[in-house]
């Protein structure tokens, strides 16, 4: 199913490389509203999400020639609005820090390259998390969370129950939350990003 997912994709790509416009209406009307669910559970403003979520998708339209997409449409898009929230976030937050500074600019460069460096230590703190689970749970977690496959589909492959599944991903956020408490308020934003 994954498989036929993404040739698919490949498909839609093509088209839109012909400047077929039909092609991103079909992507408008599949992603639009889970978009902007995704966008709002970041932002928690919906008219903020709305309009991010449309200049993602007029800026992947602007950039059709050069797309290049392995993982699957849905999880790229989900990939570049999180992406896009979270430096809409870091922005917002380094104007409001930098304004308490004689030297703007100097502030600013200070502000980033915290938020980088705590970032990049989140990200390993989850990775070393997902590591950590039993196999079966890192294996169901992996399939959901990185490559962008339901539950329907998992049971399928892996020949389990959904029931079982959706133990096993309790299982898997109880470790990650657990591994990275201790970042506050920085691991909301990379939970979506990761795992939205």
């Amino acid at each position: 199913m994954q498989n036929s997912s993404i040739s698919e994709d490949q498909s839609i790509l093509a088209l839109l490389k012909n400047n077929d416009e039909q092609a991103m209406e079909r992507i408008f009307d599949a992603y639009y509203p889970y978009l902007v669910n995704t966008a709002y559970h970041v932002l928690m403003d919906g008219h903020q999400a709305k309009d991010l979520v449309q200049d993602v998708l007029f800026h992947f339209w602007e950039r059709r020639d050069s797309l290049t997409i392995e993982s699957g449409l849905k999880s790229y898009l989900r990939r570049a609005v999180t992406n896009k929230c979270i430096d809409q976030i870091r922005r917002k937050k380094r104007f409001g820090v930098a304004e308490e500074f004689t030297d703007f600019n100097q502030a600013s460069a200070d502000v980033s390259t915290q938020a980088l460096m705590e970032t990049s230590d989140l990200k390993q703190a989850i990775l070393a998390a997902v590591e950590s689970l039993p196999e079966r749970c890192k294996l169901v977690f992996t399939l959901s969370r990185f490559e962008d496959m339901s539950h329907s589909e998992i049971s399928e492959q892996l020949d389990i129950s959904k029931k079982t599944i959706e133990n096993q991903m309790t299982k898997a956020l109880k470790t990650i939350r657990l591994a990275i408490q201790h970042y506050k308020e920085l691991s909301i934003f990379i939970i979506a990003y990761f795992f939205g």
